[in-house]
């Protein structure tokens, strides 16, 4: 998997991925989880807490996600809709309840 540089609005992170698209889906779980905890049980991620401990309460998402292997702002890079992004992201996780629905 690639190491891809992911950023959009305050949202900066490094996300292992297959793709760009999946790199960027994963920082929109990761800011998601801010607001709508997916599973209650797992720890805060290190990184957050120590954004949020230097005044950054929430990350905010842009109107684009950026993506690149060589660093943020590169000029090489995927740029995304966050709409579409956010979208695509709310699928998976309804499709994720579901199917746990259906475990039950």
């Amino acid at each position: 998997m690639a190491k891809y540089y992911v950023q959009s609005g305050t949202l900066r992170c490094v996300v292992s991925a297959e793709s760009p698209r999946r790199a960027a889906l994963w920082a929109v779980h990761r800011a998601m989880q801010q607001i709508l905890p997916i599973d209650e049980a797992a720890p805060a991620d290190s990184d957050d807490q120590a954004r949020r401990g230097k005044g950054h309460s929430v990350m905010v998402l842009g109107g684009t996600i950026q993506t690149s292997e060589r660093g943020y702002g590169s000029s090489d890079g995927a740029s995304m809709p966050t709409f579409e992004i956010v979208t695509e992201w709310n699928q998976l996780v309804n499709t994720l309840d579901r199917l746990e629905g259906l475990l039950r």
